[in-house]
């Protein structure tokens, strides 16, 4: 009998990662035609389509454009008329917890590019969000559960109880760090989604969650991949990316998930033109989405167009001074904007933005010990030595057991020079 697989140091960080992405990825979508009846115990006199409702379209679009407080509130009228309803219940579930994440700063993919997320503490979220949360997941779980009683094969009850358990991993995910605990309720999402595609080939949604869990699983080192294999995971990378074109281009609700993932996936791989065009698609529909305009300049700067990226950020900052997006968090793009002038070696303006970004008061505290680590950096570059020191010695203060602080550490010793 062969032993399980050792993992090595490398390794255990994608384990991780596995288990937040199995969470966290591409869990908003909802099925297109659910009609659920006022009663589950009963067939209604008349059946209410969720997908034909033009409050539930005016409420997605406010939910897509990170008008979450709008969202919130026209889901919450939209359920309160259809109690009985797990399809109205998930989207007030959905809008609750994405307004939580981006309140946390959370949503920004720049986030999970860096091992320091996974080793990062639990953020302080609302106590009364997390009891929303649990609170709304059991309701629509529940509902589906009486009307998979009745038939185990309700595509529909199969989904919307997918879609609830997925919602929740990626609160428990981002939010908690509780990987082991997201990762109990992404699997169960995964198995709900994988029975509605064994019933109903042609439910394309289905295929969003199912499509990101097959390339994350597909692309993990073989040790990793073998204890997933264990669990029951199988990943095909090349079937993820199917499954998601597929779902990008014919699913419903999902449409927008789908290219989410599309091009996060398709950033991994290197092939940032064709995960651009799939981010042009979101930033026409969204034009208030500051993340999807982000996600753009991102995309020029990680494929190597340095002017063009900077000419992008800077577009992105001035936007937001003028209010052109929702809400927008722009020490993202402050971040982005440093990174793109430093590869320039502009480096006094690589500066002013690292500094602009630690200064955020409501910032995310990963991203702010990055940028107090980089403004470091470039005043090394400048020959400050001593505001090189000053902010090598405010990253370790921030988190000393974080992998900032210990690059932190050795820069106190040994200035930092570019290669």
């Amino acid at each position: 009998m062969k032993p399980y697989p050792v993992l090595s140091p490398q390794d255990r960080p994608q384990t991780v990662l596995l288990l937040c992405l199995l969470g966290a990825l591409v869990v908003t979508g909802l099925p297109a035609p659910l009609a659920w009846g006022s009663s589950p115990l009963s067939i209604p006199a008349t059946i209410y389509h969720a997908d034909q409702d033009p409050q539930v379209k005016v409420a997605l679009d406010d939910f897509y454009n990170l008008e979450y407080d709008k969202a919130v509130s026209e889901f919450e009228r939209i359920e309160k008329t259809h109690p009985d309803d797990a399809f109205a219940v998930v989207h007030v579930l959905q809008a609750t917890i994405f307004r939580e994440l981006y309140r946390l700063n959370l949503l920004d993919t720049t986030l999970y590019a860096h091992d320091g997320f996974l080793s990062g503490k639990a953020v302080t979220g609302d106590p009364e969000v997390r009891v929303q949360v649990d609170q709304l997941t059991a309701r629509a779980v529940r509902l589906c559960d009486v009307r998979l009683a009745k038939d185990p094969n309700d595509v529909e009850a199969l989904y919307v109880r997918g879609v609830a358990r997925g919602l929740k991993s990626t609160y428990v995910a981002l939010v908690d760090k509780s990987f082991l605990a997201a990762l109990h309720s992404a699997v169960a999402a995964r198995r709900d989604h994988e029975r509605v595609l064994q019933i109903d080939p042609k439910y394309v949604d289905a295929k969003t969650v199912v499509g990101a869990h097959n390339y994350v699983v597909g692309s993990l080192p073989m040790p990793v991949k073998v204890l997933a294999g264990l669990a029951g995971l199988g990943g095909n990378r090349k079937r993820g990316l199917e499954y998601l074109q597929q779902a990008s281009k014919e699913g419903r609700e999902s449409r927008a998930d789908a290219r989410v993932a599309l091009a996060f996936f398709l950033r991994r791989e290197a092939r940032y033109d064709e995960a651009s065009e799939v981010v042009e698609t979101l930033t026409k529909q969204y034009p208030r989405n500051f993340l999807f305009a982000l996600e753009h300049c991102n995309l020029l700067k990680d494929g190597g167009k340095g002017p063009e990226a900077v000419s992008c950020y800077e577009k992105l900052l001035e936007g937001a001074k003028f209010a052109q997006f929702a809400n927008p968090h722009t020490e993202f793009a402050a971040f982005g904007l440093a990174e793109s002038l430093r590869g320039q070696k502009d480096y006094e303006g690589a500066l002013r933005n690292y500094g602009f970004t630690a200064n955020v008061p409501s910032g995310q505290s990963s991203l702010r010990q990055r940028a107090e680590l980089a403004a470091g950096e470039m005043y090394d570059v400048l020959r400050e030595r001593d505001q090189a020191v000053i902010q090598y010695q405010a990253v370790i203060a921030q988190d000393n057991s974080s992998a900032q602080a210990a690059i932190a550490r050795k820069l106190l010793r040994e200035p930092y020079r570019p290669e």
